[in-house]
């Protein structure tokens, strides 16, 4: 090329009476544009023959492998290598080595074909990602490698920056391999989240405390809702009002969360919800309500096996009907609760292998808590709360029938009417 350029443009650089010095220069000038234009000329061919031609090889083979790494856009990328490879090659017929605009030349374009194999091998990691994605998505739950991709990819960009850098300087990559050694300490500050970020993922995944798909909980960052991704840096949560929470992933590690995937993976969902009941309306119950609550047929075992250990229990004692200090009598509020037990087991949505229950917890101002405690064997989130609506509903509803009352704060209509009660009394 120089002799070819020499012999055109020779005679004009003669005609305009340059010196050999100076018409060297321009024919290496113009071999260096003939040079640049032929490569973008190249690089423009390539980006639109090759992504074509290996679109169509990938459509047309049975692995899907392929096809993941042309979603990640590795063969996109690795093409592009194809135009510096032919420049670099190509080099000597347009440049004589031993001129200093050849030098750079080739230095140039090994820098560009450095940073094009790091973009390409980090499109390679993303494109393994998906692989493995794709033929292990339950251990891709429990095990995401996302975070170790990155940090790989990070190290390809810097050791690409690395070699582009040295090769444009004309330095060896040993002697700022080693300066960078000597700032170490700067760099552990520079790279401290994804230092941090890649040990707090190595403990994550080795104790299996997040996975993708997990509904987690974290007040501190008002995140409450599914994990959909983890990477070096953060844990990304779509919360339940569709909004996105970005946790860093070292806070998972030394902060504390919930994590409901216990509950997910067990026969039942939690359901602990108390009703007050009015400790005024506590009291024996009479022979009339024994025989109208004998006759409910969810309890009328109960009643039936209740009255007898009653009974048997005061003739062994000789404590006469009448006495209800000393012998034993059904409640109105016993009769509730053991009702309560009974009607929560006999759900079908109830877990059974799991604690089913209802107890008194400790007597408040606001009166005697009755707590009801059992598993939903549904654990969609829509389903479970109406469950428990209609559990709630129902014994709040029944709750007359045993003669008790709900405990309520007094409220503006209830004084109102003890105002208007007391009126006519002090001649309003």
């Amino acid at each position: 090329m120089p002799v070819i350029i020499n012999s055109l443009f020779g005679p004009l650089w003669g005609a305009l009476g340059l010196s050999s010095l100076w018409a060297g220069r321009l024919n290496t000038a113009l071999a260096l544009a003939v040079f640049l234009a032929g490569f973008l000329l190249t690089a423009k061919l390539s980006s639109v023959v090759f992504p074509f031609l290996i679109h169509h090889i990938v459509k047309n083979t049975k692995t899907l492998w392929d096809d993941l790494l042309e979603e990640a856009g590795f063969f996109l990328r690795l093409s592009r290598l194809v135009p510096a490879l032919l420049a670099y090659l190509l080099l000597p017929w347009f440049l004589r080595l031993d001129e200093a605009g050849a030098a750079f030349a080739r230095h140039l374009v090994t820098a560009y074909a450095a940073l094009l194999a790091a973009h390409a091998g980090a499109a390679f990691f993303d494109g393994a990602h998906l692989i493995y994605q794709d033929s292990a998505p339950e251990i891709a739950k429990r095990r995401p490698i996302k975070g170790y991709l990155q940090l790989i990819k990070v190290f390809l960009y810097l050791v690409g920056a690395i070699l582009a850098g040295t090769t444009l300087a004309d330095v060896s990559p040993v002697g700022m391999l080693s300066g960078l050694g000597a700032m170490s300490a700067v760099l552990l500050l520079i790279f401290k989240d994804p230092i941090l970020g890649f040990v707090s993922s190595m403990q994550l995944s080795s104790n299996d405390m997040v996975r993708i798909g997990d509904w987690i909980e974290m007040p501190k960052y008002d995140a409450d809702g599914t994990v959909i991704d983890v990477t070096l840096q953060s844990v990304k949560v779509k919360n339940w009002d569709n909004t996105i929470t970005a946790i860093p992933i070292y806070a998972l590690v030394s902060d504390s969360f919930k994590n409901w995937r216990g509950m997910s993976d067990s026969e039942g969902r939690r359901i602990k919800r108390s009703i007050y009941l009015d400790a005024r309306s506590a009291r024996f119950l009479t022979a009339e309500e024994i025989k109208h609550l004998s006759g409910i047929p969810a309890l009328a075992d109960y009643m039936k096996q209740k009255m007898a250990e009653i009974t048997a229990h005061n003739r062994e004692h000789s404590i006469p009907e009448g006495d209800y200090v000393s012998g034993r009598r059904l409640t109105n509020l016993g009769t509730y609760r053991s009702y309560t037990e009974l009607y929560l087991k006999s759900l079908p949505q109830t877990a059974k292998a799991l604690t089913v229950m209802a107890r008194y917890l400790q007597p408040t101002e606001c009166g005697i808590p009755l707590e009801l405690y059992l598993f939903s064997a549904d654990k969609v989130w829509v389903n479970y709360e109406h469950i428990q609506a209609d559990i709630m509903d129902h014994l709040l509803a029944i709750m007359p029938q045993f003669g008790l009352r709900v405990f309520q704060q007094p409220s503006g209509s209830d004084l109102e009417r003890i105002a208007d009660s007391l009126r006519p009394h002090r001649g309003f």
